[in-house]
């Protein structure tokens, strides 16, 4: 079974990135469009995100590392000449939230989770390139997230500030997002940047701040009866609504022990073992009979948001092989592969390429972007890497 799963996967790498690498670079005025839709008809004049830009940035930064292909190099030097002569501030540090079509600022905003998305594609970047001036520019943002966002006094970090740092009254991510000053998600996207700049830069103080957000997790995000995370909270980590993010539980499910795993800290390695696979187990209540996982759910009001979105499939992958490395004997392997099935069968665009943004109830197709402001390749590509990786390890013992 886990031998079908890899070579699955590795078709789907490579399927994905030619997708990519064939549609969404803007050769007039460079970089990669801002919008495409599910027939792949770009949109010339669309806003162009930071995080679309630093996630493609990972992801031919990682392909690259894993494969060791040009191509995908060339593709990550695009990705990074453009993110560093248009989102990166030079006046006041840290990144633009968006950018027009031909590359000015328009949302200057300092949203935290956009600079740890920098944080995260930058170090990859330098583990293809090697380049002293990229790992410099990581540690630069890094220094400046530590400088405006730490928050001394209850721990953790704020979420938003104006361009030159200051506070501002829309903290949120979406407008789908609660106004809060303090989110999971961002603290998720903080960590997991924070644990990639270490394995390049492996300072004693960053070490220190992985930690103190990993105890965050297990004391103040970690729901210890449901295993699910909560999502939103005041600054004093006060808890504000009860939703659960199906997708978000089985991402955080791997990458918090695979934090733990890079700083090498005994304990929460320990922690996070046991953690995990309580994650994942909670997700399972979120799986449809087809294998789909649904988006989240308000247990106050009883309301199930009934869509499956292309990015919980992915993390459900990767999450799940995780849960079946920390515990062979149970079932997880075949929640893995249920997960794929159902990316294959629902969510891939088996007409114009690439996946979906997820489908209804009814299986009827979400008609959103197939590319736009969060719509990237760093989930289902991140989840091909992943995956293939993991099972290798596996099958050798490891």
């Amino acid at each position: 079974m886990q031998a079908e799963l890899k070579q699955a996967l590795h078709t789907e790498l490579y399927t994905i990135l030619d997708y990519w690498m064939k549609y969404t670079p803007d050769r007039e005025h460079g970089g990669f469009f801002g919008k495409l839709h599910n027939n792949n008809h770009h949109d010339p004049f669309a806003v162009k995100g930071a995080v679309l830009n630093a996630r493609i940035l990972w992801t031919f930064s990682a392909a690259y590392n894993s494969t060791g292909e040009e191509q995908f190099l060339k593709m990550a030097d695009r990705a990074y000449d453009y993110f560093a002569r248009h989102f990166i501030d030079k006046e006041f540090g840290g990144v633009y939230w968006s950018v027009d079509y031909k590359g000015h600022p328009v949302e200057t905003k300092k949203q935290v989770y956009a600079i740890a998305f920098a944080v995260y594609a930058y170090s990859e970047y330098y583990k293809a390139r090697g380049q002293e001036e990229v790992k410099q520019m990581a540690i630069e943002l890094y220094n400046r997230v530590q400088q405006h966002s730490y928050d001394p006094v209850y721990g953790g970090y704020l979420e938003a500030f104006t361009r030159n740092w200051q506070e501002i009254k829309d903290l949120r991510l979406s407008n789908k997002d609660a106004n809060e000053k303090k989110t999971m998600n961002t603290h998720l996207h903080v960590l997991e940047a924070y644990a990639n700049l270490y394995t390049i830069w492996p300072a004693p103080a960053l070490k220190e701040n992985i930690r103190d957000l990993l105890v965050i997790f297990r004391d103040k995000i970690i729901d210890p009866g449901t295993g699910h995370l909560h999502l939103f909270f005041d600054e004093q980590w006060r808890v504000k609504g009860d939703t659960v993010s199906y997708g978000h539980d089985i991402e955080a499910s791997w990458l918090l022990l695979e934090a733990a795993e890079i700083i090498g800290d005994p304990l929460l390695i320990d922690n996070f073992k046991e953690l995990s696979l309580k994650m994942a187990h909670a997700t399972l209540v979120g799986i449809d009979k087809d294998g789909g996982l649904w988006y989240e759910y308000e247990p106050s009001q009883r309301n199930l948001v009934a869509e499956k979105h292309w990015w919980p499939q992915a993390e459900a992958v990767v999450g799940f092989i995780n849960a079946w490395q920390l515990h062979p004997e149970g079932r997880y392997l075949q929640h893995a592969v249920n997960s794929w099935n159902f990316i294959r069968e629902r969510i891939r665009d088996k007409v114009n390429g690439e996946w979906y943004w997820g489908v209804r109830k009814d299986n009827s197709i979400m008609e959103e972007d197939k590319v736009g402001l969060w719509k990237c390749p760093y989930h289902n590509v991140r989840a091909c890497l992943e995956g293939m990786t993991r099972i290798t390890r596996m099958s050798e013992g490891l």
